[in-house]
């Protein structure tokens, strides 16, 4: 009869293409299901997954979108390989938008080029506090920070929203809900000219490649790896479990809220209630898609980034609603985690002895 037995090591030609298997699901089935409900399935999957890709106009957008994916998703990976579960990414991001915008209003009517970084490194500390709170909580009284740290996104955006309904409101903003625009000297500069192409693209990559360096050729990066499958091992090899929570928390944290105060000084150039948008969650699929390893992130962000950018584009080609593009990322998250019984696992045969009959 057929039955399943668990892998001694993963194969590695699945762990490889799961990932693909899953998009490629997505894709049929969205098809399908778009179908069933009335609309041109086939050109939705098509404008959502290929079309940003083969249209070159599109891709200043999918770097804008894929820079802050990349960013969180990295930092979510290090603390996903320690068996750390920072599922708040999104209020840390959110926090992160605060105190570097905190940062821009207290310098309005200033100008220097030390501006900006000092918003960046307020952004990085305000989502480090964030994800201290959870780390607090684990180390010290053994609390979830699975549940921890998604509760204190629901506080995050209600502290938006009283800052840009309230003390942060702009005066001249015609009483709308938000601050004031950013100066030149607060917002991320354009490294193509007469794109959206801004700095915080090629810093993606640059801290891409730092994780990969830290993850794969240090001590500390060995550290995360033996804690999380290991921790009896850790513990008798010196690596301090307590330690490595603390420090893959920070480092999420820290990368949400740079992406945040980059998100906020660059596409929107101040602070909105529309500025959560779910990148903190879609990141948590980025780092699963990309196998938790820093080049495949890259990858993964960038598949994420055209579901966004592909849903704006099915929006006007085939009137699909806006929930199509988290409809599409639930979809894909559901058969990347299903692809990955494969990963895990081998369809055998075996032939069970026969029962004896008793007297």
């Amino acid at each position: 009869m057929l039955e399943w037995r668990r892998r001694r090591e993963p194969s590695r030609a699945m762990l490889y293409l799961s990932p693909l298997i899953a998009i490629a699901l997505t894709m049929v089935t969205g098809a399908m299901v778009f179908t069933a409900m009335g609309y041109d399935g086939l050109t939705a999957v098509f404008d959502f997954f290929l079309v940003p890709f083969l249209e070159p106009h599109r891709w200043p957008d999918l770097g804008v979108k894929a820079a802050p994916l990349v960013m969180i998703a990295l930092g979510l990976a290090i603390g996903f390989r320690a068996n750390v579960w920072n599922i708040g990414a999104e209020g840390q991001y959110i926090m992160g938008a605060i105190a570097g915008t905190g940062v821009a209003l207290a310098t309005y009517e200033m100008s220097g080029w030390w501006i900006l970084p000092a918003m960046a490194l307020a952004g990085i500390l305000g989502g480090m506090a964030w994800a201290a709170v959870p780390a607090l909580l684990r180390v010290r009284l053994q609390v979830s920070e699975i549940l921890t740290s998604l509760m204190l996104t629901y506080v995050a955006v209600q502290v938006l929203y009283y800052l840009v309904r309230g003390p942060w409101k702009d005066p001249d903003g015609f009483n709308f809900p938000q601050t004031r625009m950013f100066t030149a000297d607060q917002t991320l500069p354009v490294v193509i000219p007469e794109t959206l192409v801004h700095l915080g693209i090629p810093l993606a990559l640059v801290i891409a490649v730092i994780a990969w360096l830290v993850l794969e050729k240090t001590t500390a990066g060995y550290a995360v790896k033996v804690v999380g499958l290991a921790p009896a091992a850790a513990r008798h090899g010196g690596f301090s479990a307590e330690r490595t929570t603390w420090v893959t928390l920070l480092i999420g944290g820290g990368l949400a809220g740079l992406a945040g105060i980059f998100e906020a000084a660059g596409p929107f150039s101040q602070l909105t209630p529309q500025f959560p948008v779910g990148y903190g969650f879609t990141a948590i699929i980025v780092a699963f898609l990309g196998r938790l390893h820093p080049l495949g992130i890259v990858l993964g962000g960038v598949v994420l980034a055209a579901t966004y950018v592909g849903g704006e584009i099915a929006q006007t080609t085939v009137r699909l609603p806006q929930a199509a593009t988290g409809m599409f990322q639930a979809m894909l998250l559901f058969f990347l985690l299903a692809t990955d019984v494969l990963v895990r696992y081998r369809i055998a045969f075996s032939a069970r002895p026969a029962k004896v009959a008793s007297r």
